[in-house]
């Protein structure tokens, strides 16, 4: 019982400050024509991004319906209530193969026509490396892969593996999101590693048009 109010206790002092900081910040949007496409047709997608930038875009994309994968670890259960606060639903799991309840349920959601957001990086690293789990499920969905970033003016960053980013009060966010990416359903596990290669590429690129810090994972905060 104690537990369940402290997970609803940090939901909602969660979504309280989520919505409070970011009424104070301006952003801009870039791609958005790369999944607004598929939204126009009813096709559902799949959003890829680095754990590190999640808060942001937690605000600019909540009450979307989004399928969030998240992790079964205890502080999995945080990010769980923040997100549902926030209007998304979750998936909790890992998308590895072997019918991982995180994969079927993300299989589920897809089926039934909603979009769905997997952080490569996650649950717990390494920082800023594309897993081939979100290639999976791509793969088994059918889904286009949208990779996306996110950058601040001005931010803080935690003191945790994936230097968790959030944008200080009256700063600029900018949210950039790549063209669209699918895996061949006969794709073999060499193909799967050279994929994997390539996604990280283009985050690491749109993670520095986004100024989110460059490729070597060195993060830069302009005050």
């Amino acid at each position: 019982m104690k537990k369940e109010m402290k997970f609803g206790a940090v939901g909602a002092l969660g979504q309280g400050l989520v919505s409070g900081l970011f009424t104070t910040t301006r952003c801009t949007r870039v791609g958005v024509e790369h999944f607004e496409q598929f939204r126009r047709a009813g096709q559902p997608v799949i959003f890829v991004f680095w754990h590190g930038v999640m808060l942001p875009l937690i605000h600019y994309h909540r009450s979307e319906g989004i399928v969030v994968l998240v992790s079964e670890h205890a502080d999995g259960e945080y990010v769980t209530r923040v997100l549902h606060r926030n209007g998304f639903d979750t998936a909790r799991g890992s998308s590895t193969r072997g019918g991982s309840r995180g994969l079927r349920e993300l299989l589920r959601a897809a089926r039934s026509g909603r979009d769905l957001a997997v952080t490569p990086d996650g649950p717990k690293g390494p920082p800023r490396v594309f897993k081939k789990g979100a290639l999976v499920a791509a793969q088994l969905t059918g889904l286009p892969m949208i990779p996306m970033s996110c950058g601040a003016s001005a931010a803080w960053h935690f003191d945790s593996w994936d230097r968790f980013m959030v944008p200080r009060p009256l700063s600029r966010v900018r949210i950039v999101y790549g063209e669209p990416v699918r895996v061949p359903r006969g794709i073999d596990d060499a193909g799967l590693d050279e994929l994997a290669v390539d996604m990280a590429t283009r985050l690491h690129a749109l993670d520095a048009e986004a100024g989110a810090g460059g490729p070597d994972g060195v993060w830069t905060v302009d005050d």
